[in-house]
């Protein structure tokens, strides 16, 4: 791993510019046309064949020349969010109201500086090492199109990262067992009846009808689950109403429920359903809810867990791998490979106290990572490469 050291040392400014540029210019769920481009155009430079999944995923395939056996795949997933970015910095998005405000960025610089590194050393392992990234995963999209392709069939292990602000630049998150909850995404749409406001009995007020849900809604966590049990029930949209002084006929609510067993996500999902409808019949409306399943719990594999750790201790030495971190109710879809695949979720510590922004959680307007620790999460994908497809005497 000493080599290893060295190498990514030398990629620190191509890691830099790379995850500034991808910053500075960042696109949706399947729109990312250009980030896919410029993967497109990395890959080629490492001569690294590709192709398209679905419209905005890429796959590269790389194979060793070395005597390993066996095939991984490495995911980062490369969308950003629609939040208007507000920290000054010279890489700042140029597009507004767009913003790489979850790390997306550097997972995606992270996995191409990896394969640099793999590609200059192929000699060095065997097997298939399968480059996997991903769109949409904000949208709980871009996950199963791969898994379809076949990208993970014949595949031994699925690894991953993310970044992490509330762990210390120089850290890996790293626990076995449950780590996110499950996400469903819900859109409720509510059907009333338009009336001056001085003849309410003459309508039925789809925007009255949306405030009693919401409220409700949030009764449901506080009065119908355990208060041990880990569940959100969450509304962050509410669109309704044309004028000032009429009944709305329309309302529309999009909201997200996070459970971390199958069960819950079953009762919780009957429970909402049950309510919007009960009290959009009690005021006269009527209702149509939609859900999406956006990802299943994730659970990482207790033996990868343990492989990776090793790679960890290799590049960093002992005590940097922090393995109580606290359950998080936020979702990913990388979840999708894990269920086909012993896989890891590791993350990627990018808090530094010196640096303020860095330090601020995921979907903020002001969020950054400290870019001293794109090597490590480069160093990563590749260290656990080699841990697993270098044939060891």
């Amino acid at each position: 791993m000493r080599n290893l050291k060295k190498a990514l040392e030398r990629e620190r400014s191509y890691l830099v510019e790379l995850r500034r540029d991808f910053h500075r210019h960042p696109e949706l769920g399947l729109c990312e046309f250009r980030t896919a481009k410029r993967i497109e155009e990395e890959l080629e430079r490492f001569r690294i064949p590709h192709r398209r999944v679905g419209e905005t995923g890429v796959l590269g395939i790389l194979r060793g020349d070395g005597l390993g056996t066996g095939a991984i795949v490495l995911r980062a997933d490369i969308d950003a969010l629609p939040i208007q970015e507000t920290n000054p910095v010279e890489y700042c998005s140029q597009t507004p109201g767009i913003m790489h405000a979850c790390g997306h960025d550097a997972h995606t610089a992270c996995l191409l500086a990896a394969a640099k590194l793999l590609s200059e050393r192929r000699a060095d392992f065997g097997g298939e090492v399968r480059l996997v990234f991903q769109p949409a995963e904000e949208i709980g999209q871009g996950a199963r199109p791969f898994v379809e392709a076949g990208v993970l069939d014949g595949a031994d292990r699925v690894f991953g990262i993310h970044t992490a602000s509330d762990l210390p630049s120089g850290t890996i998150g790293l626990k076995s067992g449950l780590n996110n909850a499950a996400v469903d995404h819900f859109r409720i749409m509510i059907l009333g009846k338009s009336a001056h406001v001085s003849t309410p009995q003459l309508g039925a007020d789809a925007l009255y009808i949306a405030s009693h849900t919401v409220v409700a809604l949030q009764s449901l966590v506080t009065r119908l689950t355990s208060p041990v049990e880990p569940v959100i029930i969450g509304v962050g949209k509410l669109v309704s109403g044309t004028a000032y002084n009429a009944l709305a006929e329309t309302a529309e609510l999009e909201g997200t429920t996070r459970s971390v067993s199958q069960e819950s996500r079953e009762r919780i999902r009957e429970l909402v359903s049950r309510t919007v409808s009960g009290i959009s019949d009690l005021y006269g409306g009527t209702t149509e809810i939609q859900w999406t399943d956006f990802a299943p719990p994730l659970i990482n594999d207790p033996q990868v867990c343990l492989e990776a750790a090793k790679a960890v201790e290799a590049l960093l030495g002992e005590g940097r791998t922090v393995t109580d971190r606290e359950l998080s109710l936020g979702g990913d879809n990388f979840a999708e490979f894990q269920i086909h695949t012993p896989g890891a979720y590791a993350y990627l510590g990018t808090g530094n106290a010196a640096h303020p922004h860095t330090l601020l959680p995921n979907h903020n307007g002001g969020f950054d990572v400290d870019e001293e620790a794109l090597t490590l999460g480069a160093g990563l994908y590749a260290g656990y490469t080699f841990f697993k497809l270098a044939k060891r005497t």
